[in-house]
């Protein structure tokens, strides 16, 4: 079989899927945002490869936080840039068709809110503001990239003086308790969890497709490279999410005109 006959056979069997469901959702990683010119972390190309992954630690962050700034300055304008992608948009379609609960990211770029998702919860924070540790003031991220050049790299909260930090989860960081309650409430009441370009190996957000198995959900892995996740899913499709889902849009959304 072809690679576009199987994808073809792929994207009918999803569709499928879709349409007897009762409730689907998504789970994405980097994997998704590779296509919209956004390196992932563990691929062959990824981050991790250019960068020490321990400057990306809260003990880092507050030991040395010019290393993060730098970083984070050569690295901003590469993500606000960025445009949502086919796979974005096709996850906002059958959200707007009633098709997708929500979509629950580990991304921080926001190109599900571009793309048009109205339910998303970003479980490692987001890249459009940063956060003090002292005090909790949020303040727009262009406003703390001016303060960080402009302070030698450690911009600090002008109402208290304490530092300021990316509001983004960095290593040994807890997540934020609301969006992973609701986060585990959705994988536990799904029926259908798409996980999208997720190397699922970082918890505990790897521990969602989990869950949602246990309550007797079915699992879809779309990835291009194998997850810890492989053998337990139900169906595996080694492709990139741009070309699978807006295929499987177009089928759902044919079903969907003729009933």
């Amino acid at each position: 079989m072809s690679q576009s006959s199987s994808l073809i056979s792929e994207a009918q069997r999803l569709a499928k899927m879709i349409l007897t469901s009762k409730k689907v959702v998504a789970l994405t990683g980097a994997g998704i945002s590779t296509e919209s010119g956004i390196p992932d972390f563990r691929g062959p190309s990824g981050l991790w490869k250019q960068v020490d992954p321990s400057l990306a630690t809260i003990q880092s962050f507050r030991l040395f936080p010019e290393a993060f700034w730098y970083f984070m300055i050569k690295t901003a304008n590469l993500i606000l840039k960025a445009k949502p992608n086919r796979a974005h948009y096709a996850l906002a379609e059958l959200e707007r068709l009633g098709k997708l609960s929500c979509v629950i990211t580990q991304n921080v770029d926001g190109l599900h809110s571009k793309a048009g998702s109205k339910s998303v919860v970003e479980l490692h924070g987001n890249m459009r503001e940063a956060v003090c540790l002292s005090c909790g003031t949020v303040i727009p991220l262009k406003e703390a990239l001016k303060k960080a050049k402009r302070s030698c790299l450690r911009p600090y909260c002008k109402k208290c003086g304490g530092p300021i930090k990316l509001n983004v989860v960095l290593f040994n960081e807890p997540l934020p308790q609301e969006a992973l309650e609701r986060a585990i409430s959705e994988s536990r009441s799904c029926d259908l969890m798409l996980v999208v370009g997720s190397s699922l190996q970082v918890y505990p957000a790897a521990s969602l497709p989990e869950y949602a198995k246990l309550r007797g959900a079915k699992v879809v892995i779309i990835n291009e490279e194998p997850t810890p996740f492989d053998d337990n899913a139900d169906v595996v499709i080694r492709a990139k999410a741009g070309e699978v889902l807006p295929a499987v849009v177009n089928l759902v959304k044919r079903a969907l005109s003729s009933f």
